[in-house]
């Protein structure tokens, strides 16, 4: 299921995962991986994410060793993909990682994007974030007792009639003192970034894995960087500049027993295969068929083909591909989600049921999956009779996507057809909860609370939405 999406365990709404990752990306916070800082869109409000279950899985089996070399195993670590095309990945705290879809387009392996986690876990385990901001306000305390300085000179020489000179040194330490406040904050944060640098290639020599991915895009980084970058002054970048980085870099990765270690072809083919999910979907198709035509029989090929074809036409035409898909890898459960996936937007959602039933048999884990299957069964023609398997479905699911607004929606629905009016309005005020419509949760919850017994784990629910106060921004 590839679509726009926003929830995370870590965050209470998904107004606050916005808020956090937009927040960094427009400030000194966020710790990111490309040279530079990363670009906030020019009047942003809101980051766009992407929800997929073959993608997300993916990417924690990247990130699984890479965790576990760094001692955070334990820490249950959310990796978001951005909806944005360019490369970089970043750190906003410690509990959550976001890469754009575009770091994994422009990865041709696994290895690069291994390191890009690699570096970025560096930065997690290093605690960068905490000692960013206790730097950020040091900082800010001794720019502040320069510009009072400043300030008391400056009037010192307007009250003394000095003219010039007594007011332009008062000025120059106001400038003085912002300038070298900045240059001992990002000092600090390119220090951090060899840190993450070093990190990363320990993390991937202790699970085996090959330094040479991150090496190369870090290489790819600095020719792209070289022109803009070569008159830039290096004590006012965030990271180290590229000719610098690159050297420190090689010397680290060529010393790795493991710098010549190649991902494993079902790795490899992992990769390619989300790749052209990714492009299949996000895409313009004609974009698609020139990046994988005809001549290409490889099985990305043809799955990002058949994307792109079942995208522009219906079910008649598209569904020998899709079936020619799941003939060669029949245990591939994303192959058999994707013939539910568009027999829903077909409109055919009682023939999306057995393909996703053995999606889920095939890849029980899947939560997203299970959401998928739950809004099948109750979109058929007797979706009566499926509201129980539909919310055994759901209540699995919403276990770990504790936050998914249109999960709650089906729950919801699933309640009311079996009259159950009580946990029916409660899932009503959660859907609207994670969909950040605090005036229509709190209703719900209202009429929630009232069919509960008092103190029941549902009255408790609905008590805690009616009483939220989403934070300030």
């Amino acid at each position: 299921m590839l679509h726009r999406a926003i929830a995370s365990i870590r965050f209470r709404s998904k107004a606050q995962l916005h808020r956090a990752a937009h927040t960094a990306l427009t400030g000194l916070l966020a710790l990111s991986f490309v040279v530079g800082f990363y670009p906030a869109p020019a009047q942003a409000q809101y980051i766009s994410f992407i929800r997929d279950a073959e993608t997300e899985q993916l990417l924690r089996d990247y990130a699984r060793p890479i965790f576990k070399a760094a001692g955070l195993d334990t820490q249950e670590i959310d990796v978001h993909i951005v909806k944005d095309a360019g490369f970089n990945a970043f750190v906003v705290d410690g509990r959550n990682m976001f890469i754009n879809y575009g770091t994994l387009m422009k990865s041709q392996t696994p290895n690069q994007v291994i390191g890009v986690i690699a570096h970025e876990t560096g930065h997690i385990a290093g605690g960068h974030l905490a000692g960013l901001r206790q730097a950020a306000t040091g900082a800010r305390t001794a720019a502040l007792m320069a510009q009072i300085l400043g300030v008391l000179v400056l009037g010192a020489g307007v009250a003394a009639g000095a003219g010039g000179d007594v007011g332009a040194a008062g000025a120059g330490i106001l400038y003085g003192g912002q300038s070298a406040a900045q240059r001992t904050l990002l000092s600090y944060r390119r220090g951090q970034e060899s840190s993450a640098d070093q990190a990363a290639v320990r993390y991937l020599n202790a699970t085996q894995q090959s330094t040479n991915g991150m090496l190369k895009t870090f290489e790819y980084f600095a020719d792209q960087g070289l022109t803009s970058l070569q008159y830039a002054d290096p004590y006012l970048q965030s990271h180290p500049m590229p000719q610098q980085r690159i050297i420190q870099l090689r010397d680290m990765a060529r010393a790795s027993p493991y710098f010549n270690t190649k991902d494993s072809e079902l790795l490899q083919l992992r990769h390619d295969l989300v790749r052209a999910k990714l492009s299949g979907f996000l895409d313009n198709p004609q974009i698609v068929f020139n990046r994988y035509p005809k001549s290409n029989g490889s099985l990305p090929a043809r799955y990002a083909r058949t994307i792109a074809s079942c995208r522009m036409s219906g079910a008649d035409a598209c569904l020998p591909s899709m079936r020619a898909l799941v003939a060669e890898q029949p245990d591939n459960p994303y192959f058999w989600e994707l013939i539910g996936e568009f027999m829903i937007r077909w409109g055919r959602a009682s023939e999306a049921v057995p393909p996703l039933r053995k999606a889920v048999q095939l890849a029980p884990k899947e939560s997203l999956t299970r959401i998928m299957l739950a809004q099948a069964l109750l979109g058929g023609g007797d979706s009566a009779r499926h509201a129980d398997e539909a919310i055994g479905h759901l209540r699995k699911a919403l276990v770990k996507e504790r936050t998914h607004a249109l999960g709650y929606r089906l729950l919801s629905q699933a309640y009311g057809r079996k009259q159950l009016i009580a946990q029916a309005d409660l899932a009503s005020a959660q859907s609207s909860l994670f969909s950040n419509d605090m005036k229509r949760a709190k209703a719900f919850a209202t009429r929630a609370k009232t069919k509960f017994k008092r103190g029941s784990p549902g009255w408790l629910k609905a008590d805690d939405i009616i009483n939220y106060q989403p934070p300030s921004r």
